[in-house]
């Protein structure tokens, strides 16, 4: 439990979501183990008494995420992002008024998170440290969006208060750094499996590196000799080997049965189009641009993210809606078919899906390049009515 506390510890610093020093982490196994010692351990060891859990995350963010958070946080008890990771996994994040265990308490027996104005984050793993990372990197991508999605929204309605203007200019200066030089990954096309291995580690790891993913979401494929390569639901894009799923199209294997859930999306782009590499992420920039639309008596409002009645794009990449699996309203009936004849599909408040001809420089690079772009098109907006 040690290690996993150390490894977990670290990701968060490494990702720019804690301070070093910052994050306190529990373990239950034989005993109760904290990552360090802090007055608030004493709080935190009543949670282990009322839930059902192994392990506990409490960390104030770092910047930009601090400033955000406690901005939102302010107004009221419960924050209810839109973006789709928020829609299906946490639906909504509780807010407690204080540091008292049975404030927490009461948010995390409905939630796997609670905000606490000024202090910070709790998430809790029923199994592992690894779904409290995972909640609360989610929870800081989530309040990221929101917040900036947010702020454009209100100042193009005149209505930017001194809070919110004083919450927007202290986040803004701590925003990661653009970074415009996308890596030098293995060239393609590749000619056997352990290559294809290869190469998907390198690209994940690198697709981490640059931010272009929170926490584990996101995914990628690769198609080689019929078989789709492809990373497994609930799969760290930094951490694939042993976590790839060699899928043949025919459906001759059942190995499908623990790939992605977007299985069926990867599988009908490389059916249907030329290209072998598929890498999913989720920029924040792009996916807060795709949520914006300045239709604003459309019918279908409050619903984007199922059934958009107009074509949209991110400067040249279609915008679709979609739901995460393959129900009637799944992306894999959206996105593969907006995918023919374009390097990369967004999904509504979802994420961004780049392909490649025979590796995954292609699809990096325009991950990198349609964030960017994004990135520049809030400012200038936010400039163009400042």
């Amino acid at each position: 439990m040690e290690r996993l506390i150390a490894k977990y510890e670290k990701k968060l610093v490494d990702a720019g979501l804690a301070d070093p020093g910052a994050p306190l982490l529990a373990g239950l196994d034989a005993e109760l183990v904290f990552n360090r010692q802090d007055p608030a351990t004493a709080t935190l060891a009543q949670i282990f008494d009322g839930l059902h859990i192994n392990s506990l995350l409490y960390c104030r963010p770092a910047e930009p995420y601090r400033t955000i958070l406690d901005y939102l946080s302010s107004l009221g008890q419960t924050i209810t992002p839109e973006d789709c990771e928020t829609r299906t996994f946490q639906h909504d994040i509780p807010v407690a008024e204080r540091f008292d265990a049975e404030d927490i308490l009461a948010c995390l027996r409905r939630r796997k998170s609670v905000i606490i104005p000024g202090a910070g984050v709790i998430a809790h793993g029923v199994v592992s440290p690894e779904q409290a990372f995972v909640t609360y990197s989610s929870v800081l991508f989530a309040c990221f969006v929101k917040f900036f999605g947010d702020y454009l929204t209100a100042l193009e309605a005149g209505r930017v208060d001194a809070a919110f203007q004083a919450a927007f200019d202290r986040a803004v200066p701590s925003l990661d750094q653009v970074r415009s030089a996308p890596p030098v990954l293995a060239k393609g096309p590749f000619i056997n499996a352990a290559q294809v291995y290869e190469a998907m580690d390198q690209a994940g790891k690198a697709t981490v590196g640059y931010r272009l993913v929170d926490s584990f979401f996101g995914n990628i494929s690769y198609c080689l000799d019929d078989v789709l390569y492809i990373s497994q639901t609930g799969s760290s894009l930094d951490e694939l080997p042993g976590h790839i799923d060699p899928c043949p199209l025919d459906g001759s294997s059942c190995a499908g049965l623990t790939a992605s859930s977007e299985f069926s999306a990867h599988a009908q782009v490389v059916l249907t189009t030329k290209t072998r590499a598929i890498l999913h992420g989720h920029p924040k920039f792009s996916v807060l641009m795709s949520m914006r639309c300045a239709k604003k008596d459309c019918g279908a409002r409050g619903a984007c993210y199922l059934k958009c009645p107009d074509q949209r794009r991110l400067g040249d990449v279609p915008i679709v809606p979609g739901e995460v699996g393959s129900g009637p309203t799944g992306l894999c009936h959206t996105m593969p078919k907006a995918m023919r004849g374009e390097r990369a599909v967004m999904v509504h408040g979802h994420g961004l899906f780049a392909v490649g001809e025979a590796d995954f420089n292609e699809p990096f690079a325009t991950l990198l390049a349609v964030e960017n772009a994004s990135r520049e098109s809030y400012f200038r907006a936010v400039a163009a009515l400042s």
